[in-house]
């Protein structure tokens, strides 16, 4: 193959994406819910997508020049829903493009690893529930233990990757793929650390998928439940209990009963932590690497990332900041692009921005068809935005391509001023419309990073806000606005090499108040996907309470203003 290949992968499960390579570059990548709208909106491999289309249509290519499309399933593999065949937009048949089709948990470790820059690496996922036994890779069915029922579903994967083979060390599975077992408004069962989370957000918040609310209301309680009461582990495998559900049978959800949700999500916390720190000690007994690559939704919980990073003993932890579904479709691409030419040139991510990006002419356009908003061209757009920060204003920061990962990097960010000890209520209530425990994170400059929380003696880098630290004692009554009731940040560390014009914001804001950190949190309201477009940031911009939203090279303001 003279060219390059150009190569598809497509994550079909409930937080759907594509993902387009050029050899080994990320061209661009996204996920479903960005383009329509609808919060972690499922793609199945059978039904057009929007993320697929929006891939190849930046990339200016035909579908029939894509080399391979790569899907990972969430699911049956079975389901004729999935059946890239019938796939109307890339009409794979006609268009004589090969398919590959690969399992969910395979699928987050090669994402993992391909974009971690390891030559070779252990590498954990757990989550919910991934595919089930009968999907899995023949050298995935080898390490089962003789637990093979077709109606088993993976939760737990253990793996060593190295070079273009990722091969499985371990698989825990779920009988019947019972990960989360509803019981009529009461707590739900689990059978799965994932499934442990997503029951206590049902029963607290009334939703399974708010795991990271559970996680910002956990500080505010004591772990009343041991881990013990949530799972024992037996020869290795977890069995998964239902003392805790027993506990919880009535239908009220947060605000009330706080107290006790408080103290639940306090245990389920405790317990989790418990759990990982277990599973990545048993892992690096199964694999001599100094090095852990680490994904799956439960990766995305940073306070358990942060003591695996200080206590498992491996030399290098990476966590990509896509952990959760939609970066599946990054280890679908490479998994493709490993099959066709056998090498892996070890790429990592260093700034998570696959999105596509967008112009000042497209802005333009964005703003034309608007009679309500009002256009500053300034000679010094950063200067006058930090003038505004100062200010006390609630900024909505639009810069190049979208994050792919769910957290907010400084693509698509909402940004204010640490210092305001009100701005932590006034984004909640004003733009954020979510409830008043969940904190907001910290972007520092690397450089300083050190001087303002407490890394220990672990590295100060934290690029995909994946890590939760101690604010320094003596720090935190400069920046009380991204400090949570138990003293620590979700810190963002921010470079001029990766971040670009959003580090430079973070410095000038620095050289003027001597205080290296904005808050920053995801551009979007509570419920609804993180913006993707220059129209979504002019809709949100209007409809909530922000004051104005920065795009390269002008400041829009609401026309009332």
């Amino acid at each position: 193959m003279n060219e390059e290949p150009w190569i598809l992968g497509i994550s079909a499960s409930h937080n759907g994406s594509a993902c387009l390579l050029k050899g080994d570059r990320i061209v661009v990548a996204i996920q479903e819910e960005r383009l329509t709208r609808f919060k972690r909106h499922r793609i199945y491999g059978a039904k057009a997508s929007k993320a697929v289309a929006y891939c190849l249509n930046y990339a200016g290519i035909d579908p029939s020049e894509l080399s391979l499309v790569v899907l990972c399933i969430q699911g049956r593999k079975q389901d004729q829903l999935h059946d890239l065949r019938l796939e109307s937009f890339l009409n794979v048949l006609t268009n004589k493009v090969p398919t590959i089709t690969i399992p969910h948990h395979f699928g987050h470790a090669l994402s993992v690893f391909a974009t971690s820059g390891f030559a070779e690496s252990a590498v954990l996922i757990v989550d919910g529930t991934g595919s089930p036994v009968s999907d899995f890779t023949a050298q995935e069915l080898n390490v089962m233990n003789g637990n093979k029922a077709p109606d088993s579903w993976e939760t737990i994967s253990l793996y060593h990757a190295s070079g273009t083979t990722v091969v499985p060390l371990e698989k825990h599975v779920i009988e019947r793929g019972a990960w989360l077992v509803m019981h009529d408004g009461d707590m739900p069962s689990f059978g799965s650390l994932g499934g442990m989370f997503s029951a206590a957000a049902q029963q607290i918040f009334g939703e399974v998928s708010e795991a990271g609310k559970v996680m910002g209301l956990a500080p505010y309680g004591r772990a009343e439940f041991p881990g013990s009461d949530f799972f024992d582990i037996v020869k290795g495998r977890f069995h998964f209990k239902d003392t805790v559900p027993r506990q919880f049978r009535y239908h009220e959800r947060w605000p009330n009963r706080a107290s006790e949700y408080e103290a639940l999500a306090g245990s389920v916390q405790a317990a989790l932590e418990e759990a990982v720190l277990y599973l990545v000690q048993h892992i690096r007994e199964r694999c001599s690497s100094e090095n852990l690559c680490y994904a799956g939704g439960v990766a995305l919980n940073s306070v358990a990332n942060e003591r695996i990073i200080r206590e498992s003993g491996f030399k290098n932890v990476y966590i990509m900041p896509a952990a959760e579904d939609s970066g599946t479709s990054i280890g679908a691409a490479y998994y493709g692009l490993w099959q066709l030419t056998q090498h892996n040139s070890q790429r990592p991510i260093l700034h998570d921005a696959p999105g596509r990006s967008y112009s000042s002419a497209d802005v333009s356009a964005a703003l034309e068809a608007r009679e309500d908003v009002r256009v500053v061209y300034p000679t010094d757009v950063l200067s006058d935005t930090v003038e505004l920060l100062c200010d006390g204003k609630i900024i909505g920061w639009f810069d190049g391509g979208s994050e792919l990962g769910p957290r907010a990097l400084g693509q698509r960010s909402i940004l204010c001023d640490p210092r305001q000890t009100d701005a932590k209520e006034t984004l909640n209530r004003r733009v954020k419309m979510r409830e008043p425990f969940r904190p907001f994170a910290p972007a520092v400059l690397l450089e300083e990073a050190g001087k303002w929380f407490e890394f220990a003696d672990t590295a100060p880098e934290s690029p995909f806000m994946l890590r939760v630290v101690k604010v320094n004692p003596e720090r935190k009554d400069e920046v009380p606005a991204i400090v949570h009731v138990d003293g620590t940040g979700r810190v963002q560390t921010v470079t001029r090499a990766n971040n670009g014009r959003f580090y430079e914001l973070v410095k000038e804001f620095f050289e003027k108040t001597g205080v290296p950190i904005l808050l920053n949190t995801s551009f979007n309201r509570m419920g609804q996907p993180i913006i993707e477009t220059p129209t979504d940031a002019i809709e949100c911009l209007l409809n909530t309470g922000l004051d104005c939203c920065v795009f390269e090279d002008r400041i829009v303001f609401k026309k009332t203003a």
